[in-house]
């Protein structure tokens, strides 16, 4: 990838886990100088042999950086730094927070940098990990304007395609959509599979012929493949990963009094998934569970 061309060159990223790791890869790659942290050492070890520089703590990060990128594993943890980043009281940042987390969360974590004058854009990552290594990623921006436009190149860096959806929290929002449609669409392919197989079809024959028609989808393509080698782990998107952001789509629609039959009844796949052990494991488990109802 060509050299960044923008007047921001230290970027932080806090969080370094499947798409933290993908994400500060891809801007080393792209010239921007990388400095970060987590609380896995190995995975500031692994940002270190690729030319990124270990923070000391967290105001070092943020004073250091002209942009700040998270991708924290809950609302608590996004709440933590938001705070430690306010406390270091930075001058000229802009963070860009890509985690998915509720409207509440992002909002706290949003009033807790204002008060030091700091922006706070939502930006979640619509992809799964391998997509993020493939710097096949969207970005879902919303916030400031004029604080998204500064981050732009950075986020081009790391995702093929970066959007900005309007007021803050509509990123969020949208994320949390597109979530419904992979939660299902990750038992359609599982419960799909199943019935291929059982009924005599070869695995791989049966993925190539259907990705090649109207029954395809991204996730039948990025999931496929992994219940055709019955290959789950490392996980590209982890079960308990879902079974979170779930809960997340389902206070959504209750705010807004929306239904999701749909969505309703692909959740006791994702309970059973947890109850047998692969709540670790990637998505494509949910093959291994529709397979156990069908064997009860």
């Amino acid at each position: 990838m060509a050299t960044a061309q923008t007047d921001v060159t230290t970027v932080g990223v806090v969080g370094l886990g499947i798409m933290g790791s993908a994400i500060s890869g891809h801007l080393l790659a792209a010239g921007f100088d990388v400095t970060g942290t987590d609380l896995a050492r190995p995975a500031v070890d692994e940002l270190v042999a690729r030319g990124g520089r270990p923070a000391p703590d967290l105001g070092t990060l943020a004073r250091e950086s002209a942009i700040v990128i998270t991708s924290l594993p809950s609302a608590e943890a996004a709440r933590e730094v938001c705070r430690g980043i306010a406390a270091a009281r930075p001058a000229d940042l802009v963070v860009v927070e890509t985690s998915t987390l509720s409207l509440a969360a992002k909002q706290e974590c949003r009033e807790l940098l204002a008060t030091v004058g700091v922006p706070l854009l939502d930006c979640p990552l619509s992809g799964t990990g391998a997509q993020a290594r493939d710097r096949d990623l969207v970005v879902l921006g919303s916030g400031d304007p004029a604080a998204f436009e500064r981050t732009r190149p950075v986020l081009a860096a790391f995702a093929r395609s970066v959007r900005h959806l309007g007021p803050f929290g509509h990123g969020t929002t949208t994320k949390l959509v597109a979530n419904l449609l992979v939660s299902i669409h990750n038992a359609a392919t599982a419960e799909a599979f199943a019935l291929g197989v059982a009924a005599g079809l070869d695995p791989s024959v049966l993925f190539e012929a259907v990705r090649d028609g109207a029954g395809g989808s991204v996730i039948f393509d990025k999931r496929g493949p992994l219940m055709v080698d019955r290959a789950y782990r490392p996980a590209t998107a982890r079960v308990s990963m879902f079974v979170k952001d779930v809960s997340l789509v389902q206070e959504l629609a209750a705010s807004v009094g929306v239904a999701t039959p749909v969505l309703d009844a692909t959740l006791p796949l994702y309970a059973k998934a947890v109850e047998a052990g692969w709540a670790d494991a990637d998505a494509a488990a949910l093959l291994e569970v529709v397979e156990a109802e069908g064997r009860a």
